[in-house]
């Protein structure tokens, strides 16, 4: 077996290097082995110890948000196995569930037009708060999902007068369809 030759451009680096060592006094070939010796430190530092100890102190932190996620995935899960284990509602008891709904919720902000198993609810002026709550109610008590929404913000104009008054937020109008459960 042949031993692989070396580079002759590198041998000469390298035997550059090696005399330039000899010529250096003790005292500079100790400052430069500590030289060397402190950027493998730091280099070890920074690219192993540092990431690792960054992780683990973060662990914490990160657990506590991938629990509360998953507590919340838990408890849409649970909210979904209710939902499927509730009675099949006809179109009719839909209907009126969703007629009494937004009559309770909405109020007269809101109109109602039903073609088949879609209902359009048409808004004027509803609050964010309102309009989340009759969303939550309608899929829980009337089983209709939201299938289509045109909605724009509109300044709130029931302002104070007085100027230390805090802000009232935007309100909400335009249209949401609705899907009913098939009869």
């Amino acid at each position: 077996m042949n031993a692989p030759t070396k580079n002759p451009a590198r041998q000469s680096v390298q035997q550059a290097l090696l005399q330039r060592w000899m010529a250096l006094s003790e005292r500079e070939k100790r400052l430069l082995s500590w030289g060397a010796m402190f950027m493998a430190l730091a280099i070890l530092w920074w690219w192993g110890l540092a990431p690792a100890l960054r992780t683990v102190r973060e662990a914490p932190t990160q657990q506590t948000q991938l629990d509360a996620q998953w507590q919340q995935l838990s408890d849409l899960q649970i909210q979904a196995q209710a939902l499927q284990k509730l009675p099949r509602m006809t179109q009719v008891a839909a209907l009126k569930a969703l007629q009494n709904t937004t009559t309770e919720l909405l109020g007269a902000g809101a109109k109602l037009n039903t073609t088949g198993d879609r209902s359009t609810v048409t808004l004027t002026a509803i609050t964010p708060e309102a309009l989340a709550r009759w969303l939550s109610q309608v899929r829980v008590q009337a089983r209709a999902v939201p299938i289509e929404a045109h909605l724009e913000r509109t300044p709130n104009q029931r302002q104070d007068a007085s100027p230390s008054a805090t802000p009232k937020p935007p309100l909400w109008s335009g249209s949401v369809v609705l899907s009913l459960p098939a009869s």
